[in-house]
């Protein structure tokens, strides 16, 4: 068996942004004496002191590469037609891209498996095999991305919404039409892109991923107001429409590091549950926030008839607040009337400890993977890790 040295266990570290910013623009691989050279050392942050845990960024270890992730979308979505090109370059224009949150863990998952070579390659192939890696890695974390925004603009265009992620909503700037066509456009670039990774399985879990966003949108819409009352199928429509695709996408890039199935699981289970956690503590934000903070609007979805787990707590210690979701919120005085019975309650308290729940359970997955005497690949989970618990402080 080949395994890579100290450090290039994971494609990262020195290899990684040695070799990221130009190896797309190369034929071939840089060769096999200077990645050798670069194969013995390596210049990650080490994890072990306590206090660099606690102030660590845990998206530090994979700045560089998401910078590079940036740039590559911005060239993925040209299109013949200049309008459609305007429409699908105006999400991914420098300094808008937004929190590219997806390709961050995305690529600190990637670097948390252990990547072996099965068989002694030929002199160079190993540092060829880790480069082709690293680029499947990357790839995965842009289609990811572009399923993401795609999602974004579509639910924009449902959601008639004039903002997202900080600046006016596509849909608001170009008008419906053509943000529609533009959702359609960045999901056909990403399957393009799926389809070259030659991976059946990455394929399967990637269109699930998008079959549950849909799903998730079409309860959200269709819900009967005994649905929207449903903590479980409400739990069931966050999960499709929050934490599907991240789940599935990190279970694709276990898989594509040739990780076994329970390790793939392993995976499934931290973007599933860190999804979750994320959306619960945006649940709490809906209410203890501020406009400017949560960019959506103070209440941003109880206007829109959405009940969000703060009062389906809420309703659980108080039954007769059921009486005024069945009225809708169309009028401020059942906005006002619902917060009372929010005060009174444990609805805040309760959905902060169900979002630790789910923080816990998603380390807990990082925590149970096989050990790795590789320090870069033990950094990127403890970042995982710390990752969890800043979502509960929403840092």
């Amino acid at each position: 068996m080949f395994i890579f040295p100290n450090g290039v266990s994971r494609i990262s570290g020195i290899l990684r942004t040695s070799f990221s910013g130009y190896y797309w623009l190369l034929p071939h691989p840089p060769c096999f004496l200077q990645c050798q050279s670069l194969l013995f050392h390596t210049t990650s942050q080490s994890l072990t002191d306590s206090a660099t845990k606690e102030q660590l960024d845990p998206f530090s270890l994979v700045a560089d590469e998401v910078s590079l992730i940036a740039q590559r979308l911005r060239s993925l979505v040209v299109a013949e037609v200049p309008k459609l090109a305007s429409a699908a370059e105006y999400v991914f224009k420098d300094g808008v891209e937004g929190k590219m949150t997806h390709s961050k863990v995305l690529l600190l998952m990637g670097s948390a498996m252990d990547f072996h070579v099965a068989e002694s390659p030929p002199q160079g192939g190993g540092c060829a095999l880790a480069i082709e890696h690293c680029k499947r890695q990357h790839s995965l974390a842009e289609i990811t991305e572009m399923i993401h925004v795609a999602n974004h603009i579509h639910d924009g265009i449902v959601d008639d919404a004039n903002k997202r992620g900080g600046i006016g909503s596509l849909n608001f700037v170009m008008g419906n039409k053509l943000a529609l066509l533009a959702g359609d456009f960045l999901l056909s670039r990403a399957f393009n892109a799926l389809a070259s990774l030659k991976n059946t399985e990455a394929l399967l879990l990637l269109g699930t991923a998008v079959e549950n966003l849909v799903t998730g949108e079409t309860m959200q819409m269709t819900a009967t107001v005994e649905q929207h009352c449903s903590m479980e199928y409400y739990m069931q429509k966050t999960y499709y429409k929050s934490a599907s695709l991240l789940s599935n996408s990190c279970k694709t890039m276990a898989l594509l590091s040739g990780q076994t199935a329970g390790v793939a699981n392993l995976a499934y289970e931290y973007g599933k549950n860190l999804g979750l956690a994320y959306q619960l503590m945006d649940d709490i934000l809906d209410f203890t926030g501020t406009p400017c903070s949560l960019e959506k609007g103070f209440l941003s979805n109880t206007p829109h008839g959405i009940i969000t787990a703060p009062i389906l707590f809420a309703l659980e210690e108080f039954p007769q607040l059921r009486a005024v979701i069945d009225q809708g919120f169309d009028n401020p005085a059942n906005i006002d009337t619902a917060l009372e019975y929010l005060w009174k309650s444990r609805g805040i308290e309760r959905t902060r400890k169900l979002a630790e729940k789910h923080s816990s359970l998603a380390a807990a997955a990082m925590d149970s993977l096989p050990d790795s005497n590789n320090e870069d690949v033990r950094n990127s989970r403890q970042a995982l890790v710390i990752l969890t618990q800043r979502i509960i402080r929403k840092e």
